[in-house]
């Protein structure tokens, strides 16, 4: 599935206009999105949890030469999967 059939999918669900259900579902991305630059996590109740996770400086090589480049920290988004998701996918 991906963003059109999401949007096809709630169009169906709650009626109204395609252009209504692609503003509700950019909607949920931006403000998930906004959540997590502010680094707080985003709960939803059977799906999971979003997170924000620091990777710390590291030295990696780079394969083709060899050498050893230094890579910054950074801060990446996580996912963890709800105990129902996890089971309902089994």
């Amino acid at each position: 599935m991906n963003k059109a059939a999401l949007v096809d999918l709630i169009h169906s669900k709650i009626g109204g206009t395609k252009v209504q259900a692609e503003e509700v579902v950019e909607s949920i991305i931006e403000e998930i999105t906004k959540t997590l630059k502010k680094g707080d996590e985003v709960s939803i109740a059977g799906l999971g949890i979003f997170s924000v996770k620091t990777r710390a400086a590291r030295m990696a090589r780079n394969p083709k030469t060899g050498e050893q480049v230094k890579v910054a920290a950074t801060r990446v988004p996580k996912f963890r999967a709800a105990k129902a998701l996890k089971d309902s996918v089994k």
